[in-house]
C-alpha cells in the first residue's frame, strides 16, 4: 500500500506539470492562429482531458465490466460539473459567454438527455441497453457538434493583437500539448491504478468505486487544467473544458464503446443521471442571478456542497 500511496503522488504531480503545459500551449494556439481560447477549450483541450475515460472505458467495454463503462462516464461528467466548476469558480469567479450559456450548456443538458432516454429505451422499448444503433445516433449528434464548434471559430471575432504568446514558434505551442497531454494521462493512469488498488484493498464496491474513485481519477487531467486556467484568469478554458469534456464523454466515448460492444444498462445509474441533468440545469438558471453571467463563489460552493451530499450518500447507499 506505500508503494500506490508514493505511486499517486507521482501522478499529482505529473497531473500538474502537464495540466500547466497543457493550458500554456492551448492559449497560445489560440493567440496563434485567432481562435477563440473557448473553441480550443471545447475542443482540444476537452479532447484531450477526457483521453484518460476514452481509454478506461474501451478496455471496461471490450472486457464487458457495464458498471464502469456507465459509472465512468457518468461519474465523471458529475465530478467535472459540481467539483471541478465549484473548485475553479472558488479560486476565481468564472465569468461565462453569452454563447455557453445559451448553446454549450443546454447541449450538455441535451446529451445527458439524449443518453437517459436511450438507455431507458424510452424511444423504442425493449431491453436496457446502450446499443451499437444507440452508439450510432450519439456519434452523429457528437459530429454534429463538431460542425457547431466549427461554425464558431469562422464567426469568433477574437482580440488580433501580438501577444507573447502568439509569438512562439508553432512547434513549440504543439510541443507543449502534447508534452502536456501526455503527463495528464500518464499521471491519471498512475492515480487510477493505485487508488482502485487501494481502495480494493478496504473492500470498496465495484459500482462506488467506478462512480467515484475511477470517474474522479479520470478527471483529474479536467480538474488541474481547469484550475491552472482560473488561476490564469482564463475562464473560457476553465469553462469549455469541463462543458466539452461531459459532451465528448456522452457523444464520443459512450458511443465508442457501444461499437466496441452493445453494453447492458442497470436503471440504478438513474439516480446519478437525475443528478446530472439537474445540476446541468442549475448551472443554466445559476448564469441569470446576479448583475453577469458568471460563476460567482458562493454558486460554486453551492456546487461543491451538492456533490459532497450526493457522494456521502453514495458511500451510505454502497
Amino acid at each position: 500500500m506505500i508503494l500506490a500511496v508514493f505511486l499517486i503522488l507521482v501522478g499529482f504531480v505529473l497531473l500538474i506539470k502537464g495540466a500547466d503545459w497543457l493550458v500554456d500551449g492551448a492559449s497560445s494556439l489560440a493567440h496563434k492562429f485567432h481562435v477563440s481560447d473557448l473553441a480550443i477549450g471545447l475542443t482540444i483541450v476537452a479532447f484531450g482531458t477526457s483521453a484518460p475515460e476514452l481509454v478506461v472505458n474501451t478496455f471496461a467495454a471490450a472486457e464487458g465490466h457495464a458498471e464502469i463503462v456507465f459509472g465512468n462516464i457518468i461519474g465523471s461528467n458529475n465530478f467535472n460539473l459540481f467539483i471541478i466548476l465549484g473548485i475553479a469558480g472558488l479560486i476565481a469567479p468564472i465569468v461565462v459567454q453569452s454563447s455557453t450559456v445559451w448553446k454549450e450548456i443546454p447541449m450538455s443538458l441535451l446529451a445527458a438527455l439524449v443518453l437517459f432516454g436511450l438507455c431507458n429505451n424510452f424511444f423504442t422499448g425493449g431491453d436496457l441497453l446502450l446499443s451499437r444503433w444507440d452508439g450510432t445516433l450519439l456519434f452523429v449528434l457528437f459530429c454534429g457538434f463538431l460542425y457547431y464548434v466549427y461554425r464558431q471559430m469562422k464567426s469568433d471575432t477574437p482580440a488580433t493583437e501580438e501577444t507573447p504568446s502568439a509569438s512562439k514558434p508553432t512547434w513549440k505551442i504543439w510541443g507543449l500539448i502534447v508534452v502536456g497531454l501526455v503527463g495528464l494521462v500518464a499521471g491519471g493512469k498512475l492515480v487510477v491504478n493505485n487508488a482502485i488498488e487501494i481502495a480494493t484493498l478496504l473492500g470498496v464496491s465495484q459500482k462506488v468505486i467506478s462512480l467515484t474513485i475511477v470517474a474522479a481519477g479520470t478527471s483529474l487531467p479536467e480538474l488541474m487544467t481547469s484550475v491552472v486556467a482560473a488561476i490564469k484568469k482564463n475562464s473560457n478554458i476553465a469553462i469549455g473544458n469541463v462543458i466539452g469534456s461531459n459532451i465528448f464523454n456522452i457523444l464520443l466515448i459512450l458511443s465508442v464503446s457501444a461499437f466496441i460492444r452493445p453494453t447492458e444498462y442497470n436503471p440504478a445509474f438513474n439516480t446519478d443521471l437525475y443528478m446530472l441533468m439537474g445540476g446541468t440545469l442549475l448551472l443554466f438558471i445559476a448564469m441569470f442571478t446576479g448583475q453577469r453571467k458568471k460563476l460567482d463563489r458562493w454558486k460554486a460552493a453551492l456546487l461543491l456542497a451538492i456533490y459532497v451530499a450526493y457522494t456521502v450518500y453514495l458511500i451510505a447507499k454502497g
